[in-house]
């Protein structure tokens, strides 16, 4: 017990200096996205398309290498890094629900799945062709490929990311999911017109994170007046974040049998429940348990039979919120706090390139794809 409570003491002013760097990476975020709506670039009420955790990572990073982290840090700053990221990951379960996946009928999820695949071997391939590292060139194909930096860092401790990899990612996986924001709206228009279902299609697939696929529906909601397409968009993207449970052994089989690095040279590829972190199996049942109750929501008007709609509804967006917020966030405080500069000076520019050529491939798959099959599917 005394064990237990020094580690706690040790580890609290790490801890509580990662909540103070998430809270205000989610200020800065939220200004900066104040910002970009005074500049009428996104709809008035819209969420920033600026993550906080970003933010925070930058913001971890600066007080690193410029004042330096403190040893009464470390403890804390590394307990966050393993247990928050874990059980923020697990909470992110409740914001997905089975139930959203069945909306888009059987030609709906296989240019879902097509779109995530591209994403996966066209960056894994020129990971290779760049020869940069097996480990970067995996996050920031999970992150193209499923939902932006939430797949990251589920992957990071899989395949033991470094924490300047975690940050490089996370970084490369914003400035082209922004970009994506701001200009494939009129993309989606120009190829697609007034119609909604094939325009929310195309944003749900080729951009990378929730909130950027968001700011890019209701921008294209609000130009060209289709309501409709934020709705096909978020359906879209919820049921692509879902693959994140399939694709993460997956990609962890591929890196185990691929890489020829130090850490793993030698090594036989671990059994296939290895692959499957607990964390993840946590994220699957509690994904579960938001489609159950959904489902008996919808049927008998109470979830489980005895919690009314609203209540429920406040219960899985409350933990959900909280989990992708707080916990992430104080996680990836904890990264930009472990991150050091030089490392992460060193890694280069050509993991942008690779990025850049992954989104680019995955838009060119979206948008062929769907002008093919889309009028296929209906929502």
């Amino acid at each position: 017990m005394n064990a237990n409570r020094n580690v706690i003491v040790r580890a609290l002013p790490g801890i509580i200096l990662c909540l103070i760097v998430i809270l205000a990476g989610i200020y800065i975020a939220d200004s900066i996205g104040e910002l970009i709506i005074s500049f009428n670039l996104l709809p008035p009420g819209s969420a920033s398309p600026v993550s906080g955790i970003f933010v925070a990572i930058i913001i971890g990073i600066i007080i690193r290498n410029t004042i330096g982290l403190h040893s009464v840090f470390m403890e804390g700053v590394k307990i966050s890094l393993k247990y928050a990221l874990r059980a923020g990951i697990i909470l992110l379960g409740l914001r997905l629900s089975l139930v959203e996946a069945v909306k888009l009928g059987a030609w709906g999820l296989p240019l879902i799945i097509a779109c995530i695949s591209s994403g996966l071997v066209i960056t894994l391939y020129f990971t290779k062709k760049l020869k940069q590292s097996e480990r970067l060139g995996t996050l920031i194909a999970c992150g193209t490929g499923i939902c932006g930096v939430t797949a990251i860092m589920a992957t990071a401790p899989v395949v033991k990311a470094k924490d300047d990899e975690i940050s490089y990612a996370v970084a490369n996986i914003t400035v082209f999911g922004l970009i994506g924001m701001l200009f494939y709206p009129y993309l989606a228009n120009l190829f697609f017109g007034s119609d909604p279902i094939k325009a929310g299609l195309f944003l749900g697939t080729a951009i990378h994170d929730t909130a950027q696929v968001t700011g890019a529906a209701l921008i294209y909601s609000q130009m060209y007046d289709f309501e409709k397409v934020v709705d096909v968009a978020t359906v879209t993207k919820l049921t692509r974040n879902l693959f994140i449970i399939a694709v993460i052994p997956f990609v962890s089989y591929l890196f185990f049998k691929g890489a020829k690095t130090k850490e793993n040279e030698g090594q036989s590829i671990p059994k296939w429940y290895n692959l499957i972190p607990l964390f993840v199996i946590g994220f699957l049942l509690l994904a579960l348990t938001r489609t159950i109750g959904d489902l008996t929501v919808g049927n008998s008007g109470s979830a489980f039979g005895f919690l009314s709609k609203s209540t429920w509804e406040g219960f899985y967006n409350s933990w959900s919120s909280f989990g992708s917020t707080y916990l992430l966030g104080i996680a990836m405080a904890g990264v930009g706090l472990s991150t050091n500069f030089a490392v992460f000076k060193g890694l280069g520019i050509k993991p942008f390139y690779i990025g850049m050529i992954a989104a680019v491939s995955v838009g060119i798959v979206s948008l062929t794809l769907i002008s093919l099959f889309g009028h296929l599917i209906t929502i």
